[in-house]
């Protein structure tokens, strides 16, 4: 996915005024079929989030996979909203048995779940891949589309939990993202373009956030599992980043902090999948 696709993407929302939007999503269903993996950008991958080298691929690997048919669909005239306007918010993945690198993958994405919501309104991207025809993986991405009116988040925050680890995170890691996942966004590649669409500078990717703490959870996780994230604050890079992580029942709970402010950019909760068993 190119920097020309958000060049794209940008004459699109200048042209904004004249969008079409619909009170309900499109029912456009995209498709990929027989994806195989380039081991090469796996290992690629595996090594700015952090995973050990394998030929297991982590489980928000796909999103990867499935990112140009998200932005495809989101970049369309009968999407609701413009892509560059959105504010990822939430992610879910099932990740319902360990994937190969030598399983071709079928993947199919489609979007649900126009809602309201205090800041705006959120709409769900949904992904689903499948081997020889059965599910194996399945992803929902929220985006929010900030509306005038809505209420701000509140200032009160708990103390954050101790940390089992403190990261560095250099500058330069949302250009290393962006050219493993596709997503080259300007908010994540240089301050300037970053503060001219809205941005303190360049943050880093919510799903290498997702990714880095899974890194970081690799051994303590089932074969199949659920985890779930809520994006926080943004990061801006560079950073220096405190993890924790703890049991909380049947779940395993995780959080990612700014190491010196405090602030969150991250929760989440990692558990056994049912729809595996």
């Amino acid at each position: 996915m190119g920097a020309g696709v958000y060049g794209r993407i940008a004459v699109g929302a200048a042209l904004e005024p004249l969008r079409r939007r619909p009170g309900a999503l499109p029912d456009t269903q995209l498709r990929r079929s027989g994806i195989e993996i380039d081991r090469s950008q796996l290992a690629a991958y595996n090594r700015v989030c952090g995973f050990a080298l394998s030929d297991t691929l982590p489980a928000t690997y796909p999103h990867v996979l499935a990112f140009p048919l998200a932005i495809e669909l989101m970049a369309a005239r009968d999407f609701p909203f413009g892509v560059l306007g959105l504010v990822h918010v939430r992610n879910a993945i099932e990740h319902l048995r360990p994937l190969r690198a030598n399983e071709p993958l079928d993947l199919l994405v489609w979007a649900e779940n126009l809602a309201g919501h205090p800041r705006g309104r959120t709409v769900d991207v949904v992904a689903e891949g499948s081997v020889d025809g059965k599910p194996v993986w399945r992803d929902r991405s929220t985006y929010l589309q900030r509306e005038s009116g809505g209420t701000k988040d509140s200032k009160d925050r708990k103390k954050p939990p101790d940390p089992d680890a403190v990261w560095e995170v250099p500058g330069d890691t949302g250009r290393r993202y962006a050219s493993i996942s596709g997503d080259r966004n300007p908010i994540h590649l240089h301050p300037l373009p970053a503060r001219l669409l809205g941005q303190p500078g360049a943050i880093a990717h919510g799903m290498w956030m997702k990714a880095r703490c899974l890194a970081a959870l690799q051994g303590k996780l089932p074969e199949a599992f659920a985890v779930e994230v809520a994006f926080k604050l943004p990061v801006v890079l560079p950073a220096k980043l405190a993890f924790a992580s703890w049991r909380d029942g049947d779940q395993r709970r995780f959080a990612l902090h700014d190491a010196r402010s405090g602030k969150p950019h991250l929760t989440g909760s990692v558990s056994a999948s049912a729809a595996a068993a």
